[in-house]
């Protein structure tokens, strides 16, 4: 894998069954110089099982930048350099931007090795709309600013996926319960591939019951996917036509206020739907 320069490449792990990695994978990471990794230990683990002993580099978001520069020398200087994550696809809510971007700005080449990602299996498990979808990764952990958060989301129509960590899946299913509603439909996605995977389609009043009942659930790598809301009609199009003009010289507040006047809509709703319009053209 020898080049005028290196080849960066972005190499997908498990998310829990060994079974699932590609031959091609464990090929090019026996060859490559170096594989930066977020954990030595963890994937030293998984590097061992398969009798891959290439040497390792911790890479994680504490070292990210000091860590980027070294690859990118080494890469400069010939070397090709594989990056994993703990688990899945690299950079997907975990560390690796800087890296990449500054390796496509070099124009050193970027190869993805693809494989398991807990985003796309859960999506896939669903049985909720594919077409159109937005990863979020992790919704903010106080429960304000995660609130906040979702009524962004609130009138997307896409279907929403998330990540979430188990100490506060019940109280982030409470807040999308209370913005999204009780029958806003849900699946809970947890243990992707692994012995005790889980996954639980239900609304979400309904899936948060679930939750509370069964602490088990609760364990484990979870990922959350919600069904988007009812396509607007055109005369919600006329609505956020409306509202999109006025945030363009109004704060939100105001926007919405004179927007109710203009429409005859609801000034709390069209305060809400000015955050959403926010949240897909944010102001530059």
């Amino acid at each position: 894998m020898s080049n005028a320069q290196g080849t960066l490449y972005i190499v997908a792990t498990p998310i829990g069954n060994l079974g699932d990695w590609s031959q091609r994978a464990q090929e090019v990471l026996a060859e490559v110089s170096l594989i930066a990794v977020e954990d030595t230990r963890h994937s030293n683990k998984l590097l061992s099982h398969f009798g891959i002993q290439t040497p390792m580099m911790a890479y994680h978001e504490h070292n990210e930048t000091l860590a980027s520069e070294k690859l990118l020398t080494r890469l400069r200087a010939g070397e090709s350099i594989a990056l994993i994550s703990d688990a899945g696809t690299p950079l997907i809510s975990d560390p690796g931007y800087p890296l990449v971007s500054q390796a496509h700005a070099e124009g050193i080449p970027v190869s993805p090795i693809p494989g398991p990602s807990a985003v796309v299996a859960a999506l896939s498990a669903s049985g909720l709309p594919t077409d159109r979808f937005i990863f979020e990764g992790f919704l903010p952990n106080k429960t304000q600013a995660r609130k906040s958060r979702l009524e962004i989301l609130q009138a997307d129509t896409r279907t929403l996926v998330f990540y979430e960590s188990p100490h506060r899946i019940v109280e982030t299913l409470a807040d999308m319960l209370a913005v999204f509603g009780a029958e806003r439909v849900g699946v809970l996605a947890r243990e992707l591939s692994k012995t005790f995977e889980t996954i639980k389609q239900a609304p979400l009043l309904e899936l948060l019951e679930w939750l509370e009942q069964d602490k088990n659930q609760s364990r484990g790598e979870i990922v959350l996917v919600v069904h988007g809301a009812e396509a607007s009609g055109p005369e919600d199009a006329e609505v956020e036509r409306v509202l999109t003009i006025l945030l363009k010289s109004l704060p939100v507040k105001e926007a919405a206020t004179l927007a109710a006047e203009i429409t005859g809509g609801k000034k709390n709703a069209l305060y809400k739907q000015a955050l959403y319009i926010l949240g897909k053209n944010p102001r530059q």
